[in-house]
C-alpha cells in the first residue's frame, strides 16, 4: 500500500457474491484491492475518500445485504478488544432470562428495552429490575446459563484471533458477574467486569452491589485497560445499547452490533447483517489469520 492511499473501505457481504465486488471495482479503477475472504470480504483503498463514499451509496441501492467500515488506512489493527456482553457477545439479555424464571419477564423486558434505547437511566432501571428478582433461588442462575445463554456467532473467533495477535481482551457488562465470568471463559476473553447480584446465601436479595457499572464505568474500563497500550485510540469497542455509547465513541474503532438506532448513529460503523468476525475484517484480518 503506497503513501498515496489514505482511506480504506472494508465491505463484508452477508452472502458470498463475487459479481457485486466486480461491479463495485468497475467504478473504482484506480483503487487498491485486497481480498480478505473470497467473494465475501474485501478492502478497497484509495486516496479519494469521496469516491469511496459514492461507492457505498451505489452499493446501498443494489439490494445487497452488507456491512461496511470506512476509515483511515493506518492504525487499523487494535491492541485492545473491549466488548459488551448481553445482546453483543451473547444473543440474550441475562436479566430478562432470569426474570422469566421469576415470572416477571414481560415487566423486566420492557424496562430493559427502554434503558437500552437511552429513554431512562440505566442505573435506576437496573435497580428496579433486580428488585423484581427478589427471592429467586441461586440455583436458577446456573440453570439459566446452561439452558438459555448462547454465544453469538463469531464471538470466540473474534476473541481468540485478537489474543493470538497480541491484543488484550475485555468484557465490560452492565449485566452480572455470574454470567460474565462464564461467558469470558466460553469465548476466550482474559478479563471481565460486570455488576454483582447480592444474595442471602440461598436466594437473590433483590439488590445489586453499588456502585453500578454503567455507561461511565464502561468508558473508565476502556481508559484503564488501554492506558499502557497508548490510550483509547488503540482499542476496538463493540456494543449495542445506550450504556455502551461512551466507550464506543471514545475507542479508535467503535462498532454498533445490531444496535439501537441512537447507538448505530453514533458509532464509527455498524454490524447489521453479518456476525462478530466482521470486526476482524474491519481491522484488515484475512481468513487465514483467524483462530
Amino acid at each position: 500500500m503506497t503513501n498515496s492511499i489514505s482511506h480504506t473501505l472494508t465491505l463484508v457481504l452477508e452472502k458470498k457474491c463475487n459479481a457485486s465486488f466486480d461491479r463495485l471495482l468497475g467504478h473504482l479503477p484506480d483503487a487498491n484491492l485486497e481480498v480478505l475472504s473470497p467473494d465475501k470480504a474485501i478492502d478497497v483503498s484509495l486516496k479519494d475518500i469521496a469516491k469511496l463514499k459514492t461507492a457505498i451509496q451505489e452499493l446501498k441501492v443494489s439490494h445487497l445485504d452488507f456491512d461496511f467500515c470506512l476509515q483511515k488506512s493506518t492504525g487499523r489493527r487494535k491492541q485492545l478488544l473491549i466488548c459488551d456482553m448481553d445482546s453483543t457477545l451473547i444473543g440474550q439479555e441475562c436479566i430478562d432470562e432470569l426474570a422469566d424464571f421469576a415470572g416477571v419477564k414481560e415487566r423486566v423486558s420492557a424496562i430493559t428495552e427502554r434503558a437500552m434505547r437511552g429513554e431512562i437511566g440505566f442505573e435506576g432501571a437496573l435497580r428496579e429490575r433486580v428488585g423484581l428478582l427478589e427471592g429467586l433461588p441461586l440455583s436458577v442462575l446456573e440453570q439459566c446459563f446452561d439452558e438459555r445463554i448462547h454465544l453469538n456467532h463469531g464471538a470466540d473467533i473474534l476473541a481468540r484471533t485478537m489474543r493470538a495477535h497480541g491484543a488484550k481482551t475485555v468484557i465490560v457488562s452492565g449485566g452480572f458477574t455470574f454470567f460474565s465470568e462464564r461467558v469470558s471463559k466460553a469465548a476466550g476473553f482474559e478479563h471481565h467486569h460486570a455488576n454483582i447480584l447480592l444474595d442471602d446465601g440461598q436466594n437473590l436479595s433483590g439488590l445489586v452491589q453499588e456502585p453500578i457499572l454503567g455507561r461511565v464505568a464502561k468508558k473508565t474500563a476502556l481508559d484503564d485497560h488501554s492506558a499502557d497500550l497508548g490510550g483509547p485510540e488503540t482499542a476496538i469497542a463493540i456494543g449495542d445499547g445506550a450504556n455502551d455509547l461512551a466507550m464506543i465513541q471514545a475507542a479508535g474503532l467503535g462498532i454498533a452490533y445490531y444496535a439501537k438506532p441512537a447507538v448505530a448513529a453514533a458509532a464509527h460503523c455498524a454490524i447489521n447483517h453479518t456476525d462478530l468476525t466482521t470486526a476482524l475484517y474491519f481491522q484488515g484480518f484475512k481468513d487465514e489469520e483467524f483462530r
